[in-house]
């Protein structure tokens, strides 16, 4: 038997329960993990709350989470490079981080390199890798670019910060106080628009000589929406990588009138598949940890039965970098 977070109904924080569930045997292809950390992602919000849908089974419901690390436990028929006894994380696969112990198919897993602690990739796991599909993939960095990323103190931000300035990226970043300012600052950040009393296009202009910059990473959405549009250069990309503030609705025509401007919106899924492209990401990730060049602790942990807790401090905006679960 495990402990494990379930939900039966969409909605508020209160709606997590701690319940006792059954964990079985891996069948082929599976692994059984025991957690030491579980990742809380803002995503995970996106689905309590049902902006993005989940089923809830009848007298199931769901379970919720999915990036954790751990050690695992037992394997099925036909894992050959996994095994008992083997640290690894994960990012993708079902639902269902949110427990102590869960059977998870094989491929998504990713081994942890000795000389990267459990507490470490915890923080770096999901957040880390995103910040590879982003700046190495989605608008490849070179080096030399400056660039606009928005929530720069938050998990994935502090990443970022020391991503931008292993790669000699001078990053703008923006950040809701004067306290996450002095944060993003000492993970990298160049320079840092507090979003409460500062005109982040006015600033952008300013910092750059009135350019703009080639590309903006936008992970709040709705309520930055023309800031960022305001922020670009001539044919920049605005990469719509999240929507805490609320969804984007665009009318093409706007990005032609305010310079031939670019969008996407992408998916982890669709460039950490298949395998092997998740594992190289993970490997330039772990690369730059090893170094020295990138760094993660968790700023926030909670115990696994203190979940809703967890949740309302993420949505009040009273966290900074990562938070985690402790099973």
């Amino acid at each position: 038997m495990a402990k494990a977070i379930r939900f039966h109904k969409t909605g508020g924080p209160e709606v997590l329960e701690l319940e006792t569930v059954e964990v079985g045997e891996p069948g082929p292809g599976q692994a059984r993990v025991r957690h030491t950390y579980v990742a809380v992602n803002f995503i995970d919000i996106y689905f309590r709350t049902g902006r993005y849908p989940l089923a809830l089974p009848e007298g199931v419901g769901s379970g919720l989470g999915s990036d954790a690390v751990g050690v695992v436990e037992a394997v099925g028929t036909g894992v050959t490079d996994i095994k008992p006894g083997d640290r690894v994380g994960y990012l993708l696969g079902p639902q269902g981080a949110y427990s102590d112990v869960r059977v998870m198919p094989a491929e998504v897993l990713i081994p942890l390199p000795d000389g990267v602690s459990d507490r470490t990739a915890s923080t770096l796991m999901m957040k880390g890798v995103t910040a590879q599909y982003l700046f190495r993939q989605v608008y490849p960095l070179h080096g030399g670019e400056t660039i606009l990323y928005h929530a720069a103190a938050g998990g994935v931000g502090l990443v970022a910060c020391q991503w931008a300035r292993a790669l000699g990226v001078t990053m703008i970043g923006t950040v809701s106080t004067d306290e996450k300012a002095a944060i993003a600052k000492a993970h990298g950040c160049a320079h840092t628009i507090v979003t409460s009393r500062e005109d982040i296009a006015k600033r952008v202009r300013a910092i750059t000589g009135g350019k703009g910059v080639p590309v903006v990473y936008d992970s709040v959405g709705k309520d930055t929406l023309m800031a960022s549009l305001d922020s670009l250069q001539v044919r920049g990309t605005l990469v719509s990588n999240g929507t805490t503030s609320g969804p984007v609705v665009i009318d093409s025509t706007l990005l032609a009138m305010k310079g031939s401007l670019w969008l996407t919106r992408p998916a982890m899924i669709h460039y950490a598949t298949p395998r092997s492209h998740m594992l190289a990401m993970a490997d330039e990730l772990f690369a730059h940890v090893l170094a020295g060049r990138i760094s993660g602790e968790p700023k926030q942990s909670f115990a696994l039965a203190d979940v809703a807790e967890a949740h309302r401090a993420l949505e009040s905006r009273r966290t900074t970098g990562a938070t985690v679960l402790v099973p």
